[in-house]
């Protein structure tokens, strides 16, 4: 099983969480995290000392390269997991991969629940710290397991 863990670059708990996903056997991409806390802080100030607008910009091979990357390991990827907070980009990945009938789980740490929403409806599960979600995976690793080693014995 391919996860793709979605959260925002300024978010230190998202490669805490990505190493223990991978602790259950989980095959977690959150290779994006590499690029740092201010990638599209550098990205905007390069190019506008390039004397592009943000349409200019996101005609460009850096933009265009960057978001392909990113749509390739969302098509990839058998289920996602948002990790709030996280802002527009990392809502719009979810968003994806539900249009794309992919099981999505939006993890909330307690306290973070300042703005309710309503639209959190459309992720398959919302769960409220990162034990409920890691429950929730060993589960379903432990299902695919048991499930592989049957079809082997038949």
């Amino acid at each position: 099983m391919k996860l793709y863990l979605i959260g925002s670059l300024r978010n230190p708990a998202v490669p805490v969480l990505a190493q223990k996903i991978r602790g259950l056997g989980i095959d977690c991409f959150d290779d994006w995290m590499a690029a740092g806390p201010e990638a599209d802080d550098k990205w905007r100030d390069y190019e506008k000392a390039r004397g592009r607008t943000y349409a200019e910009a996101m005609q460009g091979h850096a933009a265009k390269h960057v978001f392909e990357y990113d749509r390739g390991h969302l098509d990839s990827s058998d289920c996602g997991v948002l990790l709030l907070p996280a802002g527009k980009s990392g809502h719009l990945e979810l968003g994806y991969l539900i249009g794309q009938g992919k099981p999505c789980y939006i993890v909330m740490p307690e306290g973070d629940a300042e703005r309710w929403d309503v639209m959190y409806g459309f992720a398959t599960k919302v769960f409220y710290s990162e034990g409920e979600l890691l429950n929730h995976l060993w589960d379903a690793v432990s299902t695919i397991h048991m499930d592989t080693a049957f079809k082997m014995r038949s």
